[in-house]
Protein backbone atom coordinates (compact mmCIF):
# COMPACT_ATOMS: atom_id res chain seq x y z
CA UNK A 1 0.00 0.00 0.00
CA UNK A 2 2.64 2.40 0.69
CA UNK A 3 4.29 1.61 -2.39
CA UNK A 4 0.99 2.36 -4.52
CA UNK A 5 0.95 5.84 -2.63
CA UNK A 6 4.78 6.73 -3.00
CA UNK A 7 4.42 5.55 -6.84
CA UNK A 8 0.64 8.00 -6.85
CA UNK A 9 2.54 10.80 -5.08
CA UNK A 10 5.65 10.96 -7.70
CA UNK A 11 3.12 10.83 -10.66
CA UNK A 12 0.64 13.73 -8.76
CA UNK A 13 4.02 15.62 -8.55
CA UNK A 14 5.12 15.45 -12.26
CA UNK A 15 1.83 16.40 -13.33
CA UNK A 16 1.56 19.23 -11.12
CA UNK A 17 5.04 20.56 -12.71
CA UNK A 18 3.47 19.85 -15.94
CA UNK A 19 0.52 22.21 -15.00
CA UNK A 20 2.98 24.81 -13.78
CA UNK A 21 5.49 24.71 -16.69
CA UNK A 22 2.41 25.12 -18.93
CA UNK A 23 0.76 28.13 -16.84
CA UNK A 24 3.88 30.08 -16.78
CA UNK A 25 3.79 30.53 -20.55
CA UNK A 26 0.00 32.14 -20.38
CA UNK A 27 -0.46 35.36 -20.13
CA UNK A 28 -1.16 35.24 -16.26
CA UNK A 29 2.06 33.77 -15.04
CA UNK A 30 2.61 31.05 -12.18
CA UNK A 31 3.13 31.75 -8.94
CA UNK A 32 6.48 29.86 -8.69
CA UNK A 33 7.20 31.35 -4.71
CA UNK A 34 3.59 29.88 -3.80
CA UNK A 35 4.48 26.69 -5.50
CA UNK A 36 7.77 26.04 -3.41
CA UNK A 37 5.58 27.01 -0.18
CA UNK A 38 3.72 24.51 -0.59
CA UNK A 39 6.65 21.81 -1.38
CA UNK A 40 8.22 22.94 1.78
CA UNK A 41 4.99 21.84 3.53
CA UNK A 42 4.89 18.50 2.00
CA UNK A 43 8.40 17.90 2.82
CA UNK A 44 7.56 19.19 6.70
CA UNK A 45 4.10 16.95 6.77
CA UNK A 46 6.11 13.87 5.02
CA UNK A 47 8.92 13.92 8.13
CA UNK A 48 6.64 14.99 11.05
CA UNK A 49 4.65 11.68 9.99
CA UNK A 50 8.30 9.47 10.20
CA UNK A 51 8.72 10.83 13.22
CA UNK A 52 5.10 10.70 14.63
CA UNK A 53 3.94 7.80 12.86
CA UNK A 54 0.76 7.63 14.98
CA UNK A 55 -2.37 10.10 15.47
CA UNK A 56 -4.36 11.22 18.01
CA UNK A 57 -7.17 9.32 17.05
CA UNK A 58 -5.30 5.68 17.18
CA UNK A 59 -6.86 4.95 20.65
CA UNK A 60 -10.14 5.65 19.58
CA UNK A 61 -9.55 3.60 16.35
CA UNK A 62 -8.51 0.42 18.99
CA UNK A 63 -12.03 1.06 21.11
CA UNK A 64 -13.97 0.97 18.29
CA UNK A 65 -12.01 -1.93 16.43
CA UNK A 66 -12.38 -3.60 19.71
CA UNK A 67 -15.77 -2.99 20.63
CA UNK A 68 -16.92 -3.12 16.12
CA UNK A 69 -20.44 -4.66 15.66
CA UNK A 70 -18.69 -6.85 13.23
CA UNK A 71 -15.77 -7.32 11.01
CA UNK A 72 -16.81 -7.13 7.31
CA UNK A 73 -14.65 -8.82 4.93
CA UNK A 74 -13.91 -7.15 1.73
CA UNK A 75 -15.10 -10.30 -0.16
CA UNK A 76 -18.16 -8.68 -2.17
CA UNK A 77 -19.05 -6.02 -3.96
CA UNK A 78 -21.59 -4.87 -1.54
CA UNK A 79 -19.05 -4.89 1.28
CA UNK A 80 -16.71 -2.33 -1.09
CA UNK A 81 -19.79 -0.03 -1.90
CA UNK A 82 -20.80 0.41 1.81
CA UNK A 83 -16.75 1.43 2.62
CA UNK A 84 -17.06 3.84 -0.17
CA UNK A 85 -20.80 5.43 0.69
CA UNK A 86 -19.59 5.14 4.61
CA UNK A 87 -16.80 6.94 3.65
CA UNK A 88 -17.86 9.75 1.72
CA UNK A 89 -20.16 10.29 4.76
CA UNK A 90 -17.26 10.37 7.40
CA UNK A 91 -15.63 12.50 4.95
CA UNK A 92 -18.54 14.87 4.78
CA UNK A 93 -18.74 15.75 7.88
CA UNK A 94 -15.23 15.92 8.84
CA UNK A 95 -14.69 18.67 6.10
CA UNK A 96 -17.75 20.24 7.03
CA UNK A 97 -16.22 20.76 11.01
CA UNK A 98 -13.08 21.39 9.39
CA UNK A 99 -14.60 24.77 8.21
CA UNK A 100 -17.15 25.27 10.94
CA UNK A 101 -14.96 24.36 14.18
CA UNK A 102 -12.20 26.61 14.70
CA UNK A 103 -9.53 23.79 16.59
CA UNK A 104 -10.14 21.86 12.75
CA UNK A 105 -9.99 25.11 10.78
CA UNK A 106 -6.57 26.44 12.32
CA UNK A 107 -5.08 23.41 10.75
CA UNK A 108 -7.36 23.16 7.55
CA UNK A 109 -7.31 26.77 6.56
CA UNK A 110 -3.45 25.88 5.50
CA UNK A 111 -4.77 24.22 2.22
CA UNK A 112 -7.01 27.29 1.55
CA UNK A 113 -4.09 29.98 2.13
CA UNK A 114 -3.13 29.71 -1.51
CA UNK A 115 -4.23 32.60 -3.51
CA UNK A 116 -4.23 30.37 -7.09
CA UNK A 117 -5.95 27.13 -7.14
CA UNK A 118 -3.65 25.03 -8.88
CA UNK A 119 -2.92 20.89 -9.08
CA UNK A 120 0.17 21.85 -6.28
CA UNK A 121 -2.04 23.83 -4.12
CA UNK A 122 -3.52 20.07 -3.77
CA UNK A 123 -0.93 18.97 -1.60
CA UNK A 124 -0.41 22.06 0.76
CA UNK A 125 -2.21 20.38 4.11
CA UNK A 126 -1.53 21.34 7.59
CA UNK A 127 0.88 19.35 9.10
CA UNK A 128 -0.75 19.46 12.26
CA UNK A 129 -3.47 16.89 10.64
CA UNK A 130 -2.46 13.88 13.05
CA UNK A 131 -2.54 15.68 16.16
CA UNK A 132 -5.53 17.73 15.62
CA UNK A 133 -7.95 13.96 16.15
CA UNK A 134 -9.77 14.73 13.49
CA UNK A 135 -9.61 11.30 11.65
CA UNK A 136 -12.13 10.62 14.57
CA UNK A 137 -14.90 11.10 12.71
CA UNK A 138 -13.72 7.86 10.75
CA UNK A 139 -13.77 5.89 13.71
CA UNK A 140 -17.81 5.18 13.53
CA UNK A 141 -16.31 2.81 9.70
CA UNK A 142 -13.61 1.16 12.32
CA UNK A 143 -16.81 0.40 14.83
CA UNK A 144 -19.10 -0.94 12.22
CA UNK A 145 -16.47 -3.74 11.30
CA UNK A 146 -13.64 -1.91 8.71
CA UNK A 147 -10.42 -2.36 9.54
CA UNK A 148 -8.67 0.49 10.50
CA UNK A 149 -6.27 0.25 7.46
CA UNK A 150 -8.77 -0.35 5.55
CA UNK A 151 -10.90 2.96 6.49
CA UNK A 152 -7.13 5.15 6.45
CA UNK A 153 -6.86 3.42 2.86
CA UNK A 154 -10.30 4.28 1.80
CA UNK A 155 -9.22 8.15 2.99
CA UNK A 156 -6.28 8.18 0.93
CA UNK A 157 -7.53 7.52 -1.99
CA UNK A 158 -10.53 9.85 -1.57
CA UNK A 159 -7.73 12.47 -1.45
CA UNK A 160 -6.12 11.25 -4.09
CA UNK A 161 -8.72 11.83 -6.56
CA UNK A 162 -9.11 15.36 -5.17
CA UNK A 163 -6.01 16.29 -6.49
CA UNK A 164 -7.40 16.59 -10.11
CA UNK A 165 -10.16 18.92 -9.23
CA UNK A 166 -7.88 21.67 -7.82
CA UNK A 167 -8.00 22.67 -11.52
CA UNK A 168 -9.28 25.94 -12.83
CA UNK A 169 -8.83 25.47 -16.79
CA UNK A 170 -11.24 22.17 -16.29
CA UNK A 171 -14.69 23.52 -17.63
CA UNK A 172 -18.09 22.18 -16.20
CA UNK A 173 -18.98 18.46 -16.29
CA UNK A 174 -22.28 18.34 -17.89
CA UNK A 175 -24.89 15.83 -15.67
CA UNK A 176 -21.51 14.56 -14.00
CA UNK A 177 -21.72 17.73 -11.59
CA UNK A 178 -25.29 16.45 -9.74
CA UNK A 179 -22.87 13.75 -8.93
CA UNK A 180 -19.41 13.87 -8.43
CA UNK A 181 -17.19 16.46 -6.69
CA UNK A 182 -15.77 17.93 -9.90
CA UNK A 183 -13.45 20.73 -10.52
CA UNK A 184 -16.55 23.11 -10.79
CA UNK A 185 -17.74 22.67 -7.67
CA UNK A 186 -14.36 22.42 -5.58
CA UNK A 187 -13.42 25.94 -7.31
CA UNK A 188 -16.70 27.07 -5.50
CA UNK A 189 -15.38 25.45 -2.32
CA UNK A 190 -11.66 27.60 -2.65
CA UNK A 191 -13.74 30.43 -3.33
CA UNK A 192 -13.09 33.58 -1.05
CA UNK A 193 -16.34 35.32 -2.23
CA UNK A 194 -19.42 35.53 0.13
CA UNK A 195 -21.80 34.17 -1.61
CA UNK A 196 -19.29 30.53 -1.99
CA UNK A 197 -17.73 30.02 1.72
CA UNK A 198 -18.80 26.63 3.08
CA UNK A 199 -19.83 25.02 0.53
CA UNK A 200 -19.49 21.82 -1.25
CA UNK A 201 -17.93 19.59 1.09
CA UNK A 202 -17.51 16.46 -0.64
CA UNK A 203 -14.65 14.05 -1.29
CA UNK A 204 -15.64 12.00 -4.68
CA UNK A 205 -19.53 12.76 -4.07
CA UNK A 206 -21.17 16.08 -4.33
CA UNK A 207 -24.50 14.20 -3.13
CA UNK A 208 -24.34 14.92 0.88
CA UNK A 209 -24.05 18.44 -0.13
CA UNK A 210 -26.91 18.79 -1.82
CA UNK A 211 -28.73 16.11 1.03
CA UNK A 212 -27.67 18.48 3.22
CA UNK A 213 -27.81 22.08 1.95
CA UNK A 214 -24.35 23.19 1.54
CA UNK A 215 -24.21 22.93 -2.24
CA UNK A 216 -23.11 25.89 -4.38
CA UNK A 217 -23.19 25.83 -8.16
CA UNK A 218 -20.42 28.14 -10.15
CA UNK A 219 -21.74 31.37 -11.40
CA UNK A 220 -20.82 33.04 -14.76
CA UNK A 221 -21.60 36.76 -13.16
CA UNK A 222 -19.13 36.18 -9.85
CA UNK A 223 -15.45 35.82 -10.87
CA UNK A 224 -14.07 33.55 -7.96
CA UNK A 225 -11.39 35.13 -5.71
CA UNK A 226 -9.54 31.95 -4.00
CA UNK A 227 -7.58 31.89 -0.92
CA UNK A 228 -8.75 32.78 2.77
CA UNK A 229 -11.17 35.31 3.50
CA UNK A 230 -8.22 37.85 4.81
CA UNK A 231 -5.74 36.63 2.53
CA UNK A 232 -2.19 34.99 3.30
CA UNK A 233 0.02 36.96 1.37
CA UNK A 234 3.28 35.67 2.91
CA UNK A 235 5.18 32.43 1.51
CA UNK A 236 6.98 31.90 4.23
CA UNK A 237 6.02 28.55 5.15
CA UNK A 238 5.79 28.88 8.75
CA UNK A 239 3.85 32.01 8.52
CA UNK A 240 1.26 29.78 6.18
CA UNK A 241 1.50 27.64 8.88
CA UNK A 242 0.82 28.99 12.11
CA UNK A 243 -1.41 32.15 11.00
CA UNK A 244 -4.32 30.84 12.02
CA UNK A 245 -2.85 29.17 15.42
CA UNK A 246 -0.97 32.34 16.36
CA UNK A 247 -5.30 33.94 15.85
CA UNK A 248 -6.66 31.14 17.59
CA UNK A 249 -3.44 31.63 21.05
CA UNK A 250 -4.59 34.84 21.05
CA UNK A 251 -8.12 34.49 21.23
CA UNK A 252 -7.92 32.21 23.87
CA UNK A 253 -5.62 34.31 26.51
CA UNK A 254 -7.51 37.16 25.58
CA UNK A 255 -10.90 35.30 26.63
CA UNK A 256 -12.40 36.06 29.81
CA UNK A 257 -14.46 33.05 30.49
CA UNK A 258 -14.29 29.25 29.93
CA UNK A 259 -17.18 29.50 28.13
CA UNK A 260 -15.68 32.36 25.57
CA UNK A 261 -12.29 29.64 25.78
CA UNK A 262 -14.68 27.34 24.59
CA UNK A 263 -16.31 29.04 21.87
CA UNK A 264 -13.53 30.06 20.44
CA UNK A 265 -12.39 26.54 19.78
CA UNK A 266 -15.65 24.95 18.71
CA UNK A 267 -17.54 27.83 16.96
CA UNK A 268 -16.92 28.30 13.45
CA UNK A 269 -13.74 31.01 12.55
CA UNK A 270 -14.91 34.23 13.05
CA UNK A 271 -16.87 33.92 16.24
CA UNK A 272 -16.68 36.54 18.77
CA UNK A 273 -18.87 36.34 22.19
CA UNK A 274 -20.82 39.49 21.53
CA UNK A 275 -22.15 38.29 18.47
CA UNK A 276 -20.03 40.86 16.05
CA UNK A 277 -17.44 38.81 14.75
CA UNK A 278 -16.83 37.49 10.88
CA UNK A 279 -18.24 34.00 10.58
CA UNK A 280 -19.67 33.31 7.33
CA UNK A 281 -23.03 33.81 8.45
CA UNK A 282 -22.97 37.32 9.64
CA UNK A 283 -20.40 37.97 6.21
CA UNK A 284 -23.02 37.26 4.20
CA UNK A 285 -25.71 38.99 6.13
CA UNK A 286 -23.61 42.07 5.57
CA UNK A 287 -22.90 41.94 2.22
CA UNK A 288 -26.74 41.20 1.66
CA UNK A 289 -27.65 44.26 3.63
CA UNK A 290 -25.30 46.22 1.19
CA UNK A 291 -26.79 45.11 -1.82
CA UNK A 292 -30.12 46.08 -0.59
CA UNK A 293 -28.81 49.55 0.71
CA UNK A 294 -27.15 49.89 -2.70
CA UNK A 295 -30.70 48.68 -4.60
CA UNK A 296 -32.30 51.58 -2.46
CA UNK A 297 -30.14 54.36 -3.15
CA UNK A 298 -29.97 53.53 -7.02
CA UNK A 299 -34.02 53.53 -6.97
CA UNK A 300 -34.17 57.06 -5.18
CA UNK A 301 -31.84 58.46 -7.74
Amino acid sequence: MRQVLLYALLIVLSVALIEAWVLSRWPRGYDWRAFWATMANLVARTALGIVFPLSLASPLFELAWEHRVTTVPLNAMTAFAALFIGQEFCYYWYHRASHRMRWFWANHAVHHSSNELTLASALRIGVMGKLMGSAAFFAPLVWLGFRVEVVLAALAFNLLYQFWIHATWIPKLGWLEWVLNTPSAHRVHHGANVEYLDANYGGVLIVFDRLFGTYRAERDDITIRYGLVRPQLSHNPLRVEGREWLGLGRDLLAAKSLKEAAGHLVMPPGWRMDGFGDTTEALQRRATAAKAAAKSSAIQA
